[in-house]
């Protein structure tokens, strides 16, 4: 094997430009500006540089503020239109950004550590309606759950998983996240979740955002919560909780109608049930049930079957597709699991609840702006799908060897490959 070198000043992450023009093109520093404020004239950097610089981070496979000056500067210092800070200003500007958390004492006498940045939370919404993701006016089908991050900071407490960390409770529409608020590990998820959901659809409301299907697990399976809901969405579907009196209902039952939903084959059927020891409200129940491979007994109804129920104001779906919508929300899961593997949430910056819910937030937006942009890509460059994940795009677009030349006062991105990159400013 023989070797040879060059001075050249070629660079690998070619795929960065593109992205840092459409940063600019959209105008975010100026929308980031509006909601966060400027810094002082004599700040070297502003909110939105930070944004970007944590951003492109990610966008070249880094995980961590610290990537940016031990393997990533001299990537960056040729990237059009990066005003590229340090670590430490990364980190320091994110705290500047974090709000002070608020403690609820629970029945149980139990401290809940909430963390809410309502400004940025608007910002996120506000760049999801720039993009066109998201359109004032239109009606969404909307998820809340919540989601358990686990990580040994300095103030993470130990929650139902025993295991120390996070709770956030996150609201998408679609693929995008447009709410999110953090909290300790140690918190019930249904402890003032009504209050969260207020918060999430009052900011829904104001952007002109209409709901008119709204899905959740049995965590949000509270009379206040289903007040919420059904306030501010045409329907609702929420996994409901089993007690004694619910079982003789469904004992009662005597047609079930069998149905293939995915591989699976369940049995399906409809009651009317009063929840809550409430006498003069009822809402219709879809049962599923399906026979235990185990073979034991449910304690419950006395078979072998697992029985779930949905709870919903829903009267004209079937039984068979309120189910199947209901499941739908597993694309949930998806979603945390990018954030977790691909942006970020695994690998949190700071000790704190609020400083941490500032990097979570910013880099929800970030995935949101990646699913904007490969999506428009994708339909002009055939090598992409709007499918990938952040690392196969990396390899497939981002890592692209380039050097800038200038000829006659002008300056020309030079790619070293065979891939049409050109289509993508078509």
């Amino acid at each position: 094997m023989k070797i040879t070198t060059s001075l050249e000043n070629i660079n690998s992450f070619g795929g960065l430009n593109f992205i840092s023009t459409e940063f600019e093109q959209l105008q975010l520093p100026k929308l980031i500006t509006s909601f966060l404020g400027s810094r002082s004239i004599l700040a070297t950097y502003q909110y939105s540089d930070i944004i970007k610089n944590i951003w492109m981070i990610l966008f070249s496979g880094g995980d961590c503020a610290e990537d940016i000056q031990t393997n990533l500067k001299s990537e960056f210092s040729t990237i059009l239109d990066m005003n590229i800070s340090s670590a430490d200003t990364i980190l320091r500007l994110q705290k500047e950004l974090s709000l002070a958390k608020e403690i609820h004492i629970s029945k149980n006498n139990i401290a809940n550590e909430f963390s809410n940045n309502p400004i940025l939370n608007k910002l996120n919404l506000a760049m999801l309606l720039l993009t066109k993701q998201l359109k004032s006016g239109e009606s969404y089908d909307f998820d809340f759950d919540n989601q358990f991050i686990a990580c040994e900071k300095y103030d993470a407490k130990k929650g139902y998983k025993m295991k120390r960390g996070y709770f956030p409770g996150i609201a998408t529409i679609g693929k995008n996240i447009v709410y999110l608020e953090n909290r300790n590990g140690n918190s019930n998820v249904k402890f003032k979740q009504d209050e969260t959901l207020a918060r999430t659809y009052e900011l829904l409301k104001i952007n002109g955002i209409k709901i008119r299907r709204s899905r959740m697990d049995c965590g949000s399976f509270t009379e206040a919560v289903i007040k919420i809901v059904a306030e501010n969405s045409e329907l609702f579907y929420i996994r409901a909780q089993r007690c004694a009196e619910l079982t003789d209902t469904i004992k009662a039952v005597n047609v079930w109608k069998k149905v293939t939903i995915g591989i699976k084959e369940f049995e399906v059927a409809s009651v009317t049930y009063k929840p809550f020891k409430k006498k003069e409200k009822s809402y219709r129940y879809v049962v599923s049930r399906e026979v235990n491979k185990t073979g034991q007994t449910d304690v419950f109804q006395g078979d072998n079957f697992i029985y779930r129920a949905i709870i919903t104001n829903d009267y004209a779906m079937t039984d068979e597709e309120v189910v199947f919508f209901y499941n739908q929300r597993g694309g949930s899961e998806r979603i945390f699991d990018e954030m977790n593997n691909d942006f970020g949430w695994g690998k949190l910056p700071f000790s704190f609840l609020e400083e941490n819910t500032v990097y979570m937030l910013i880099t929800a937006m970030c995935r949101n702006f990646y699913l904007y942009f490969i999506d428009k890509l994708s339909k002009k460059i055939p090598f992409l799908e709007n499918t990938f994940r952040l690392k196969k795009f990396i390899f497939r677009f981002v890592v692209v060897p380039y050097k800038w030349i200038k000829k006659g006062g002008q300056k020309t991105l030079k790619l070293f490959t065979d891939k049409p990159y050109h289509l993508a400013l078509e």
